[in-house]
């Protein structure tokens, strides 16, 4: 086998193991995720959520398509945004193009049904990737334009999920969160430092965002029992 067909089984039967192996543990684990946001919602209905990491290379992108996946298939229409104007990888793991995306949509004429995907494979489910690199990332999420995306897609779909930048590299997640009815906090198990996650939250509280809770991700197997509920 070649190295790129390599790469592409990992990205359809690993990074997205929901829908390659829904009966797996690790995908039983992400719909115990999905019911514990879902119940940490009481006075508001959850239209739109961010998922960030405090660094890069947590699993943010990975945990953020897993949910999506999860939850499309309780039968919610979802709408899965590649918000990391910077470093995408949502049309990577979706196995997507990424020549029109949300980019597309706020800088130029493209439409929605032009930037929009449909999962072949999960049904309810559908994905904007990024689109191409802009020179001005932090702008172009912070705009009206995309004010006014957010808004026409909480309408025609159930839930909004934001993949977004690491909070201590950019101001993109602290823009993009203080948008959204809530955030998530990705954490990797022995790599994320304390500091770091403690920094993010105090940037991610500047903003009054409502931060709903954090994910151990690649938590060690013989310390999952203790991580379950929280293991992406």
């Amino acid at each position: 086998m070649s190295k790129k067909k390599k790469k592409k089984g990992l990205r359809g039967s690993i990074k997205l193991i929901t829908e390659m192996k829904p009966k797996s543990p690790i995908s039983e684990q992400y719909r115990t995720i999905r019911t514990n946001i879902q119940f940490s919602m009481i006075d508001k209905k959850l239209k739109t959520l961010a998922c960030t990491s405090s660094i890069p290379a947590e699993g943010k992108s990975t945990t953020i398509s897993n949910l999506a996946v999860t939850i499309a298939q309780q039968g919610q229409r979802v709408l899965l945004i590649d918000a990391d104007l910077r470093k995408p990888t949502i049309h990577q793991i979706m196995e997507l193009s990424n020549q029109h995306g949300l980019t597309s949509l706020i800088t130029t004429a493209a439409t929605p049904d032009q930037a929009i995907s449909k999962s072949p494979k999960t049904p309810n489910l559908y994905i904007l990737p990024s689109g191409p690199i802009p020179p001005n990332p932090s702008e172009l999420l912070g705009s009206k334009k995309m004010e006014g995306l957010i808004s026409c897609f909480s309408e025609e779909f159930d839930l909004i999920l934001f993949d977004t930048p690491p909070v201590l590299a950019v101001t993109d997640a602290q823009i993009l969160s203080s948008r959204c009815d809530g955030v998530i906090l990705v954490i990797k198990s022995h790599r994320t430092e304390k500091k770091d996650l403690v920094k993010a939250k105090e940037l991610l509280d500047r903003t009054k965002c409502n931060i709903l809770g954090a994910i151990f991700n690649d938590v060690n197997q013989k310390e999952a029992h203790y991580y379950y509920y929280y293991r992406a």
